[in-house]
């Protein structure tokens, strides 16, 4: 599934927060919010697209997740936050090549064919989630499950996943069927990493010693040499030119994304336009990390994921230039069921440290509604999603909203960023609040009274901003006459 991550150290952050985040860019794919209670865990989980059955461990933890509405494909869980306070993501769709993918096939289901019996296939983005968040109390924890996993049962497509907690944030890399890797984000720096392989360093001396901030297969360095993969020149190690792709589709879907996140970040540490430019849109070697310019918020982070090339000769809804508007693939696209920014907190209490900031649809026209996880369940306007159109519930709510306004953008914008604002600026205030009370009383069942306030304030605002982006419009129909026209 076509996505873009972009993941936050604590020491990048301007709270000391961790996030990681990623638009889940699937074919309008109707998404909503749950809380899954232990309970309700499956003891065998069997995946509808690969027919794997798994026996999962007796003891799993609550979590929030952001399946599909329509069960018919699997669950697709996208991300979510355990009662540890682990974070969790998957997955980033990802890019290799022929060498990688000849040396170590990808695990796919084989259907019955005569007398020879069905063989399932790996694990992937419909499971991954299911399988590896109600059993982990790190980030790094997580790593390790998904590893084994990896290990045991293979997967049938090229992903990236991430972890966070309130200290470390983890990006693990899918190397072909069965092989992977995995990094601890340095504190300070935030990655970048837009459908491709884009990991560009990695300390294989710590992957086997130490595993301070590295993890591997235990036969990666065998597996490169015996398959002839290594591509780096000079004694270099960068997974990128080892593991990873180099096309011309990747200069138009992949590197543009990444080239205005990093433009966006390090404005002054790089140089991003102009002929003499360190990087440009299609470059092939923009850093898959980097220490920004500032500290990053999660305003940041949204802008980002909303972006659609702005104040560049790329965006299609800015002034038409041959060849140049609508190039490249933006960050926010039409598709988009979900996006998440799953921040883990510093510096409060730990049971309410993890926030799901969570945005339906379009994230150019959509607003973004945080919410304590460490909840037994979440209000109905996130939760009660059904695959029939209606204002009732965000999720399409914010379809409708970004449909219209992307017909009429120069009319409307003004107004969805009236709207964003409010959402944010209001939830803010909410969060400060029951964050100062459920401190002072230690009552952490207040949370859920604050998300029931939170969604009741989005929801106002929404219904504001629809009616607002329909009159609007409606003026500016193509059919619109008055008689004071003739």
């Amino acid at each position: 599934m076509s996505c873009t991550t972009v993941l936050v150290g604590k020491g990048a952050s301007n709270d000391n927060t961790t996030m990681i985040s990623r638009t889940d860019d699937g074919h309008f794919d109707v998404k909503k919010t749950v809380v899954v209670d232990p309970k309700k865990q499956p003891k065998k989980y069997k995946s509808k697209i690969s027919h794997l059955e798994i026996q999962l461990p007796d003891d799993p933890m609550r979590y929030t997740a952001c399946p599909s509405v329509d069960p018919k494909n699997g669950i697709w869980a996208a991300t979510g936050i355990n009662e540890a306070g682990v974070g969790m993501s998957a997955t980033e769709t990802l890019t290799s090549n022929e060498r990688v993918l000849s040396a170590d096939p990808l695990v796919e289901y084989k259907p019955a064919k005569g007398r020879q019996k069905a063989v399932p296939g790996g694990i992937g983005e419909e499971d991954i989630v299911v399988l590896v968040l109600p059993y982990i109390r790190s980030a790094r924890e997580g790593v390790i499950r998904l590893a084994s996993l990896l290990e045991e049962y293979g997967t049938y497509e090229c992903n990236g996943i991430a972890f966070n907690d309130e200290n470390e944030v983890w990006w693990l890399d899918t190397i072909g069927g069965h092989h992977w890797i995995a990094t601890r984000i340095p504190d300070d720096c935030v990655v970048i990493n837009p459908n491709q392989f884009s990991t560009d360093n990695f300390d294989l001396d710590d992957a086997f010693g130490k595993q301070e901030s590295h993890m591997c297969s235990a036969d990666l360095v065998e597996f490169i040499r015996d398959n002839n993969l290594d591509c780096n020149q000079n004694g270099e190690f960068d997974p990128r030119k080892i593991f990873g792709s180099r096309r011309d589709m990747d200069h138009v879907y992949n590197t543009p994304r990444a080239w205005f996140i990093g433009r966006y970040l390090a404005p002054k540490s790089h140089s991003w336009d102009g002929p003499e430019a360190e990087f440009n849109p299609e470059s092939d070697d923009i850093p898959w990390s980097l220490v920004p310019d500032r500290k990053v918020t999660v305003e940041d982070v949204q802008y980002l994921l909303a972006a659609h090339f702005q104040g560049t000769p790329y965006d299609p809804y800015g002034k038409r230039e041959i060849g140049l508007s609508g190039k490249y693939r933006p960050i926010g696209i039409n598709r988009t069921g979900v996006t998440h920014i799953t921040q883990i907190r510093n510096g409060v209490p730990a049971e309410i440290k993890g926030i799901q900031w969570i945005c339906y649809g379009c994230t150019t026209f959509s607003c973004w509604v945080p919410l304590y996880t460490n909840v037994p369940s979440i209000p109905d306007y996130l939760s009660k999603v059904t695959l029939d159109v209606s204002t009732e519930n965000l999720f399409w709510a914010s379809r409708l909203i970004g449909a219209m306004a992307d017909k009429d953008y120069d009319h409307c914008i003004q107004n969805i960023e009236r709207y964003q604002d409010a959402v944010n600026i209001r939830a803010r205030q909410l969060m400060i609040e029951y964050d100062r009370k459920m401190a002072e009383t230690g009552d952490f069942t207040l949370a859920a009274e604050a998300n029931k306030k939170i969604c009741e304030m989005a929801k106002e605002e929404t219904t504001k901003a629809l009616g607002r982006i329909l009159e609007t419009s409606s003026v500016h129909m193509k059919n619109n006459s008055r008689l004071s026209d003739n």
